[in-house]
């Protein structure tokens, strides 16, 4: 049913249902016993943080924080709210999110619509119970004027600071102009060193990377992001169009689903190798099962994360991957999920 409509229109939809659920007493809990598993082989640290589970919501579903309460009941480890923005602002003109489902994939151009960062402090602030960790992604406003992006996530971070358990310093987006351009080393640096000044307490700042990112780029950042972030998440949406029909060459817009999936696995390994595992990675990309999120983890994921698997696979798929990974553990012998990071990666010695 939810198919057969406009895909943007049946995502807000959805939404308004699942804040209208979060009302019902009771309804976190009938949703959690259908939709939540749980093993011990499954609960991990990251960054400071303890996690239920590895498997977590991306950034995007959850734009303006309306659903934080509700989510974990799907059994989600950890979930990502935004991305937030500083002040409101539409976003692109629509159609802006289109289904490719021959390919098991989205293409977005949506532009970091949001109600702005005072609005989801709000709704962060007003949370009766918080079962899992939050992360909150942020971005810039489009009309932000060159030079001003310390200032844009600056606004965005402080109004937030105090309401999410770790943050995610969006400059992968390929649908706000000039966002990727901040991956650039010396701009990068500029953001973390203002962000870390107001960052108390401090809480763990990931840098999200675009799968689109060259190797002599990565070379030139990595260093950077080992001693001034505490983990990535690797990577949003691609602007290339692997294995899609023709049709889609044309269409505008980061690619997220199964075609990233490989390009996603392939970069966790080599910054894992790089790093020599010693930055945390949230994996996304690609997932649809717990084959798929266990390749991350031995690629090198501390953690994964999904969204456009979720919209194909439905609520169930959370418990599937869980389950699925707690077996794949026990079949290889390893006692938590901790153990299973990066075992297919061979890390380069580390220089004298």
């Amino acid at each position: 049913m939810l198919f057969a409509l406009d895909p943007e229109r049946a995502h807000q939809g959805v939404l308004a249902l699942l804040e209208l659920a979060a009302k019902i007493p009771g309804a976190a809990g009938a949703l959690g016993a259908a939709f939540s598993y749980s093993h011990p082989s499954l609960e991990t640290e990251v960054a400071g943080l303890r996690f239920p589970n590895p498997v977590g919501l991306a950034a995007g579903f959850d734009k303006d924080c309306r659903l934080a309460g509700i989510l974990p009941a799907f059994g989600f480890g950890f979930i990502e709210v935004g991305t937030v923005v500083a002040r409101p602002q539409a976003g692109n003109p629509k159609p802006r999110l289109f289904r490719v489902p021959e390919c098991d994939a989205l293409i977005n151009r949506l532009g970091f619509n949001s109600r702005g960062a005072s609005h989801a402090a709000e709704k962060l602030r007003a949370l009766r119970s918080r079962p899992v960790p939050i992360g909150v992604n942020l971005g810039i406003n489009a009309d932000t004027p060159a030079g001003h992006e310390v200032q844009g996530y600056l606004d965005a971070f402080r109004a937030l600071q105090p309401f999410g358990d770790y943050y995610v310093l969006n400059v992968s987006s390929p649908n706000t102009p000039g966002l990727r351009e901040l991956q650039d080393r010396i701009r990068l640096e500029r953001i973390l060193t203002a962000l870390r000044s107001v960052n108390a307490p401090r809480k763990p700042i990931f840098v999200k990377l675009s799968p689109d990112i060259p190797p002599a780029q990565l070379d030139h950042l990595l260093p950077l992001l080992r001693d001034q972030a505490e983990g990535l998440v690797v990577c949003n949406t691609t602007v290339s169009r692997p294995g899609l029909p023709d049709r889609w060459a044309d269409v505008r817009g980061g690619l997220s689903g199964l075609p990233l999936r490989d390009r996603s696995t392939q970069l966790i390994a080599e910054i894992y190798r790089r790093t020599e595992g010693e930055l945390p990675v949230i994996g996304v990309g690609g997932i649809f099962g717990p084959e798929d999120a266990y390749q991350k983890l031995r690629a090198g994921a501390s953690l994964v994360q999904v969204y456009t698997g979720w919209i194909y696979r439905g609520p169930g798929l959370v418990a599937t991957i869980n389950r699925g990974l707690a077996e794949l553990l026990k079949d290889h012998g390893l006692s938590c999920v901790r153990d299973a990071v990066g075992r297919s990666v061979e890390v380069l010695e580390r220089k004298p």
